[in-house]
């Protein structure tokens, strides 16, 4: 059993401790929603649609502050195969003090935590980003 977001999320995070500009994983359309939030917040430059080894993959070029630090500190996969973590809108996560932003996968799709508190919806709390 493989956990393809997992996958995804420390392709990041070791390209991230390398200092790599870019990184590209399979492509499917919940990692592309997840990596187009990630966009949205500012923790990655840019996404793109490519193609490795004639099949379609993503490619995410990550973000570095000036300092040349990441811009991501965190990035931790909450729901897992094993153990589904849901969360209803009253108790929806606040990541380190609503300074960080947590993925929810709800009946309208992919949004963070805030956008689901302003929509008033729950759902599974996929991962957490600081």
């Amino acid at each position: 059993m493989t956990d393809p977001i997992a996958d995804m999320l420390t392709c990041i995070r070791n390209a991230q401790a390398v200092r790599k500009p870019t990184v590209v994983v399979p492509f499917s359309k919940l990692k592309q929603k997840l990596a187009l939030i990630l966009e949205k917040q500012h923790y990655i430059a840019a996404v793109g649609k490519t193609e490795k080894a004639g099949k379609p993959a993503l490619q995410l070029t990550l973000r570095y502050l000036p300092d040349g630090q990441s811009a991501i500190r965190a990035l931790n996969r909450i729901s897992k195969p094993g153990r589904r973590v849901y969360a209803q809108k009253k108790l929806l996560p606040y990541v380190q003090n609503n300074f960080g932003v947590a993925i929810i996968s709800t009946s309208q799709g992919l949004m963070t935590n805030k956008e689901a508190r302003r929509k008033n919806l729950g759902g599974e709390v996929i991962c957490e980003i600081y």
